[in-house]
């Protein structure tokens, strides 16, 4: 989705545009490293993350972002499609980076408690950051004039998580642990539910203190046993 005055169709950045944009921000001219581009990547998103939690969706444009971050606003088309697509990469970062500790879950061999305890603390220290809880209230009071933002909050945020969790409740290792009525969307799902609690409700009010880790890992614990009370075939051995 293109900003009101912007074209939809960009001609593409060339190498000699990148280097004109590293040249005017006093790095020398010619074709530039491939490390200079990456940092340059990682501050646009970093910048364009910043004004979207600072002035919302809705009224940041791609010049404005362009400006702050020192880049030409035809970059952002060409590498990201618009804002949809720029804001895309930005929480997907995040959430990569935020669960790159983890092993994957498709092939981590730890015990099934061990694996979701610790998916648990991550999933849940994450949606309980102030910049997550922001990031949050934003798209519910701008998802009406802005469904594109919705829709791309939920494939690479929400939905994403799901699915990694759908195909992990899926191998063939798992599955048989789990009563055979529930499939992995299913558990997916109830599993999610468990560890947010009321946390969506609590949007629609003040922000709270952060909890801290000891509290947080009470929360994991007291949920995963309910999820799994409800789930399994039958209890795991201690």
């Amino acid at each position: 989705m293109s900003d009101p005055g912007l074209s939809d169709t960009l001609p593409t950045t060339t190498e000699s545009d990148a280097a004109q944009e590293l040249s005017c921000c006093g790095k020398p001219a010619g074709r530039p490293r491939a490390a200079d581009m990456e940092a340059r990547m990682e501050n646009l998103l970093h910048t364009a993350g910043c004004l979207f939690l600072e002035k919302g969706y809705g009224k940041v444009s791609l010049e404005m972002i362009a400006r702050e971050a020192h880049v030409a606003v035809r970059t952002i088309y060409v590498k990201f499609g618009g804002k949809a697509g720029l804001f895309n990469a930005v929480v997907e970062l995040r959430r990569a980076a935020y669960f790159s500790t983890m092993p994957a879950l498709e092939t981590d061999m730890r015990p099934l408690a061990t694996i979701l305890g610790e998916f648990g603390l991550l999933f849940v220290q994450l949606v309980t950051m102030p910049a997550a809880i922001r990031l949050n209230r934003m798209v519910v009071a701008e998802a009406a004039t802005h469904p594109e933002l919705a829709e791309t909050f939920y494939k690479v945020g929400p939905g994403q998580t799901r699915e990694m969790l759908s195909k992990f409740f899926s191998r063939p290792d798992i599955a048989p642990l789990f009563r055979a009525e529930l499939t992995p969307a299913i558990l997916a799902l109830h599993l999610l539910n468990c560890l947010l609690g009321d946390q969506m409700s609590r949007l629609l009010f003040p922000p709270q203190a952060q909890p801290d880790v000891a509290q947080l890992r009470a929360k994991v614990a007291l949920s995963l046993d309910l999820f799994l009370r409800g789930t399994l075939r039958k209890p795991l051995a201690a």
